[in-house]
């Protein structure tokens, strides 16, 4: 393959000998302070972690969702509101996965309205070390709706970005170092156009636990490609995936349409085979916040045996199934109503930990315009708990904040949900639209703090999520490029794992063991 070379950081500005990144343009800033609120004192959860996928980054650091499970919960530390710094980097369109290198480095993919770009990015100044243009979107009705293209990458267990693209092939881009820099090269290319129609679009790839990579398109080819040689197995339901999906570590690939939640497994040739297929409650309705009449989210694994979703019904519910391959009676757990009729949907996954699940309202949402001169969207984040007999659901908490269209999340060492939310203004041109990452308490849903991020339409998130680094810092990316959140001072103590990279001590076997130091703290199972 053709070597692509880094760009270099000479050509970038430097201060104190570190590389800057260009900052997106503020717009006017809102009277008052930017933060709101009041600094948070670590109330750490403990809850199970989601087993290591084998062929996958370090959990927390490799895909969109955090992990296989697709949980959106760290057990790192995130920011407490502590004189909380920020720093941005304009780079032409939204950076939706953030994922993390072993050297700690951020590798992501920023859509922008044409082209779609892979970075190597300085994660405290977001200065680019090296950039890969991936091929061109393909024309849409709505292109902030679009997710194909890069929006679901994962980084695999040798620090490689494994993109989906629009040209029907997956390309696994490895990072070298040289004299001169760090570099992009692709390193493999599976083609995947004789499985998928020349009108569809290739969302979303992982692997499942034995490193078979699966890949679903938007038009509803689910497919797996033999890592070694390439060869390409698909079918196809017939129905649509807008989402990507998530593995479990018995081989379930667990995958939501527009009309049922499934469970494949391979055959002994490798194929993708429906294991079980429920239908769940659909209104019909192509609600506004929604790319299709369909669930909107990614399906959320929890402990050994849940995968829970949303549904289209009015009022949505959270639905919760019984994961194995084989169960006698009902797989259904809960149907659990969340927000009011005529104004709920989300389009983003749920967060998961232990019995513990977040529900985001995205009801409104259709693009940039629904978010400016002082609008927003329908307010709303819930949390439902699993009953301890595992028979029912029970919702614990509201909150009215509105969150537009974020993937939230929650630090497991903090105590926080973290989402970026707009409030609405008097309408008219002269609105500042200020969006804001703001902290939620996991165990009341109250509202602990929030942090202005910027105003206007290049603040605006359009369904990229909110990610923790390792150096427990928020990142989310924007239509514009990508934000930086950090606490100033030392990062709080508590439930911080210890989580040994590849190659270092501790690492058993070059995986990554996570070793969460957090006695006497009650577990939410």
């Amino acid at each position: 393959m053709k070597r692509l070379a880094g760009i270099a950081l000479a050509a970038l500005a430097l201060l104190g000998g570190r590389a800057l990144a260009d900052p997106i343009p503020e717009g006017p800033l809102p009277p008052g302070p930017p933060f709101i609120g009041e600094p948070a004192e670590p109330q750490p959860v403990v809850a199970p972690a989601p087993p290591q996928q084998p062929f996958m980054a370090p959990n927390e650091r490799s895909n969109i969702h955090d992990d296989a499970y697709m949980s959106d919960a760290y057990q790192t530390a995130g920011p407490l509101g502590n004189a909380i710094e920020e720093a941005t980097a304009a780079l032409g369109g939204d950076c939706g996965t953030v994922t993390f290198d072993g050297r700690g480095r951020i590798v992501t993919v920023c859509v922008g309205v044409q082209l779609p770009t892979l970075y190597l990015l300085e994660p405290d100044t977001l200065a680019t070390l090296a950039s890969l243009p991936l091929p061109p979107r393909v024309p849409s009705s709505n292109p902030f709706q679009e997710f194909s293209g890069g929006g679901y990458f994962y980084l695999d267990d040798q620090d490689r970005a494994v993109i989906p693209t629009t040209s029907h092939h997956i390309f696994v881009v490895a990072t070298r170092e040289d004299a001169a820099g760090p570099s992009f090269e692709v390193e493999r290319d599976y083609d995947l156009t004789a499985a998928i129609p020349e009108s569809d679009r290739t969302t979303s790839a992982l692997p499942d636990w034995s490193g078979r990579l699966w890949f679903v398109t938007r038009f509803g080819v689910v497919g797996t490609v033999d890592p070694a040689s390439g060869t390409v197995a698909s079918r196809s339901l017939g129905e649509e995936i807008e989402n990507s999906f998530a593995v479990d570590e018995t081989g379930g690939v667990f995958i939501v349409s527009d009309k049922a939640m499934y469970r494949f497994d391979a055959d002994a040739s490798g194929a993708p085979q429906v294991t079980w297929r429920e239908v769940y409650p659909n209104s019909g309705i192509h609600k506004p916040g929604q790319v299709n009449a369909g669930s909107g989210t990614t399906p959320t694994l929890m402990g050994p045996s849940w995968v829970a979703i949303t549904d289209n019904a009015d009022p949505m519910d959270i639905v919760v199934y019984r994961r194995e391959r084989d169960f006698t009676g009902s797989r259904t757990v809960c149907v659990q109503p969340v927000f009011s009729a005529g104004a709920s949907d989300t389009e983003n996954s749920l967060i998961g930990a232990g019995r513990a699940m977040i529900v985001e309202n995205n009801y409104g949402y259709t693009g940039p315009t629904a978010t400016q001169g002082g609008l927003s969207t329908a307010p709303g984040i819930e949390r439902v708990d699993i009953d301890p007999d595992g028979n029912g659901c029970t919702p614990v908490w509201h909150s009215d904040e509105r969150a537009p269209t974020v993937v939230p999340k929650l630090s497991l060492a903090t105590g926080l949900v973290y989402t970026y939310t707009k409030d609405p203004e008097p309408p008219g041109p002269d609105a500042f639209d200020p969006w804001y990452l703001t902290a939620l308490d996991f165990a009341t849903g109250t509202t602990r703090w929030k942090r202005l991020a910027g105003t206007q339409t290049s603040f605006n998130n359009n369904y990229a999520p909110v990610t923790i680094g390792p150096d427990h810092a928020a990142y989310v990316g924007v239509l514009a490029g990508l934000v930086r959140l950090a606490d100033t001072g030392a990062p709080p103590a508590g439930c911080t794992p210890v989580v040994p990279l590849r190659g270092e001590a501790g690492g058993a076997a070059g995986r990554t063991r996570i070793r969460p130091r957090c006695p006497g703290l009650p577990l939410v199972r």
